[in-house]
């Protein structure tokens, strides 16, 4: 036996390999993004047609379709029937998260975004509760401080009120938690846009006392190191914010 020819007889033999399609789509995709991130296809150029990419790709026209449908899901090409396919001028990038002050225009406003903050701050209270530092403890105990003196100065507290919260987010120490409190400001107060202290049917004080033992509990919680009762106590906290705030604006 030739080895030889039985080896050139198994190769003849052998299928020859099939490429897949769909594999080669995501091929073509980031080939043509290289042309345009790159500048050898600019904005308001025309594509090579069709024809010439399944030629360029050795690929079927359904591949190259496919391709292209990507490309203008992304935003990177627009299909002019009877034209062809352009290369689109990149898109402005705008902030797809934003509250702005005529967000909190009335009490439903306010609700909604105290039901974002009570996701958000039961989960900061829980992590801070595992990972507060002497200092921060200080920092926040500092805050309830002053909300108390503020309370009882015919204050609203607000400055307080929210540096207590914010103290919360960074004894996460996570700086995005952080980051969303600068974010979101002493507006998040709800008091900031509505008087609900003052129209409280306890009163002004009973109501902003109430607040500040609600406050202790989420301290004595984190100082404890109890994240689930730290969690506990913030949600029934904001919880509590937002059915105040219902009873105090029964149009909401």
């Amino acid at each position: 036996m030739n080895p030889v020819n039985t080896l050139g007889e198994e190769a003849a033999a052998e299928p020859p390999r099939t490429r897949r399609p769909r594999g080669l789509v995501p091929e073509i995709v980031a080939s043509l993004e290289a042309d345009i991130r790159e500048g050898r296809l600019v904005p308001g150029q025309k594509l090579p047609t069709e024809s010439e990419l399944v030629g360029r790709f050795d690929v079927s026209r359904t591949v190259v379709r496919e391709a292209i449908s990507r490309l203008q899901a992304s935003g990177l090409v627009e299909t002019r029937h009877g034209i062809g396919t352009f290369v689109m001028a990149p898109r402005a990038v705008e902030p797809i998260f934003r509250i702005a002050p005529e967000d909190f225009a009335t009490a439903s406003d306010v609700i909604e975004l105290l039901e974002l903050r009570i996701s958000l701050e039961s989960e900061a209270a829980a992590l801070a509760a595992q990972r507060r530092s002497a200092e921060s403890l200080s920092a926040m105990a500092a805050a309830l401080a002053a909300f108390n003196v503020a309370i009882h100065a015919d204050s609203d507290a607000v400055p307080s009120d929210f540096l207590f919260h914010m103290e919360v987010a960074r004894a996460t120490g996570n700086r995005h938690f952080a980051e969303l409190m600068t974010y979101l400001g002493t507006m998040i107060i709800p008091r900031t846009r509505l008087k609900t202290a003052a129209s409280a049917p306890e009163g002004r004080l009973p109501y902003l006392e109430r607040v500040h033992h609600e406050h202790e509990n989420i301290l004595d919680a984190i100082r404890r190191q109890e994240p689930e009762a730290a969690r506990a106590a913030m949600r029934t906290h904001l919880s509590n914010s937002r059915e105040r705030l219902r009873r105090a604006q029964p149009e909401a």
